[in-house]
């Protein structure tokens, strides 16, 4: 393969290049992934675990490098790298104990012998990676899939090569068997060639809607294979009855503008009643005047960094363009800045009364939307197709169980970000950002399948009726 045929990754916030390598086969990852599948999954799980254990202790080991070059590859700025490695190595305990507890044998003593409840893995798997989250997100599909013997074909975003490649290397590190964990670089040709291939088993996916609808599409004639949608969100923040305003600002600027609003929780929508909007605006307006937008090592550390591309850049510069010839009005501009091509400042923009296309705009850009009371309130929250997070802030609690019970989110959080998600807990949406296939504690859920069995020691049985004399 020439070298013009390589998959490059590029710094979003130099434009430097950063990894160069061939793209994949998919039809050569797949086939290795099914020879490798019968002595992996015949493992004893304890064998499983003290690979996947060692995959943690070198993640801990290597975080200083690992988080620099996410940092590098995304552009998010360093602490949110690091948190995000940290994320990845604590995935491994939570994992082993998500298995115990959602998919670990269970027998019952019944009159005849013993009632069991086992699980199996799929097979082959294959994991479609997103670029906001390169590490922790597929990472999030493959400990799980490990642990529960299925063998894997990875296929990261092809923004985030580099980092799988790490991930990767940090794996071959551990002595998984060869062929357990296989990686697939490439771009949409080589998605299709994976999600399409006739002998995977199954396929895990965190990325956009439109993509994740193409997927549906593609396996409704393959229900015998397990597909595990994890999409995005148009998601609302509701301040309400706030007492501390700049807490109420500050929760707010970090559901929307916390990694460059490339989280799929971030809020994209923020409903204030309208008596109580204008201070809570100014306060927001305020701190996005403060917050650092740099790249990421730079000092003192960012707030936020670079969108992953320009084409991100010029996305979102649409978008704000759009909302402003609809009649949105600009708090603070969402616009380019001197930085690099892959800069934008945080946008905050009232869209109250407009009638705009449900899109998840991914960056920073937030929508304010004025309502006159509770009832409109949560009737604009709910007026999206997606249902992955939402947030209340301020009330009390019996205001945050009507809330907790009128809107439609997998993730519904109480003065606390839209963004925050935990590890330990299932991460999910309904709508159009899922197929109830949750991740994260659930991810056991969607590795293994579960196999009843009535067990005796011994055939024992007679026909006692419906038999001539």
């Amino acid at each position: 393969m020439s070298r013009s045929e390589d998959l490059v990754s590029y710094e979003p916030a130099t434009g430097a290049e950063l990894w160069r390598g061939p793209v994949g086969d998919a039809d050569a990852a797949v086939s290795a992934a099914r020879a490798a599948s019968p002595s992996w999954s015949a493992a004893p799980l304890e064998a499983r675990l003290e690979v996947i254990a060692r995959f943690r202790d070198l993640v801990r080991a290597n975080a200083a490098p690992f988080a620099e070059l996410i940092a590098r590859e995304t552009g998010k700025p360093r602490w949110d790298a690091t948190g995000e490695v940290n994320s990845v190595a604590a995935k491994v305990d939570i994992s082993i104990e998500a298995h115990a507890a959602r998919t670990g044998t269970r027998t019952t003593d019944i009159a005849a012998g013993r009632q069991a409840v086992r699980h199996k893995p799929h097979g082959v798997l294959a994991i479609l990676g997103p670029y906001n989250f390169p590490a922790h997100l597929p990472n999030g599909h493959i400990v799980p899939a490990l642990i529960a013997g299925n063998t894997l074909v990875f296929k990261p975003s092809e923004q985030t090569p580099a980092t799988a490649a790490y991930m990767a290397d940090l794996w071959a590190q551990t002595g998984l068997p060869q062929g357990v964990l296989n990686i697939v670089q490439g771009a949409a040709p080589q998605g299709r060639a994976l999600a399409s291939h006739p002998d995977i088993d199954g396929l895990l996916f965190t990325g956009s809607a439109t993509t994740g609808f193409a997927l549906a599409r593609a396996f409704a004639d393959r229900p015998h294979k397990i597909l595990a949608l994890e999409m995005g969100g148009n998601n609302p923040l509701v301040v309400w009855d706030a007492e501390d305003i700049e807490a109420a600002a500050a929760i707010a600027v970090q559901s929307a503008y916390m990694s460059s609003g490339q989280r799929c929780t971030c809020a994209r929508r923020l409903i204030v009643h309208e008596a109580a909007a204008g201070p809570l605006i100014e306060a927001i307006a305020a701190l996005i005047d403060r917050l650092i937008v740099a790249e990421p090592f730079a000092t003192p550390a960012p707030f936020m960094g670079p969108v992953i591309d320009d084409r991100a850049a010029q996305q979102l510069e649409a978008a704000h363009a759009a909302m402003v010839a609809a009649g949105g009005r600009p708090i603070r501009a969402l616009t380019r800045l001197p930085q690099g091509e892959a800069f934008v400042s945080p946008g905050l923009i009232d869209t109250t009364g407009l009638t705009l296309p449900d899109e998840e705009h991914f960056g920073p850009l937030l929508q304010i939307i004025r309502v006159p009371d509770w009832d409109h309130a949560i009737q604009a929250a709910n007026v999206t197709r997606f249902g992955l997070a939402a947030a209340l802030i301020g009330g009390d609690e019996p205001l945050y169980q009507r809330f907790w019970t009128s809107i439609r989110a997998g993730i519904v959080n109480w003065n606390r970000p839209t963004s925050g998600a935990a590890s330990n807990a299932p991460f999910g949406g309904v709508g159009h950002s899922g197929n109830h296939r949750p991740a994260a504690y659930y991810a056991a859920d969607y590795c293994a399948y579960p196999v009843a069995s009535v067990e005796a020691g011994r055939p024992d049985a007679a026909i006692p009726q419906g038999l001539r004399a």
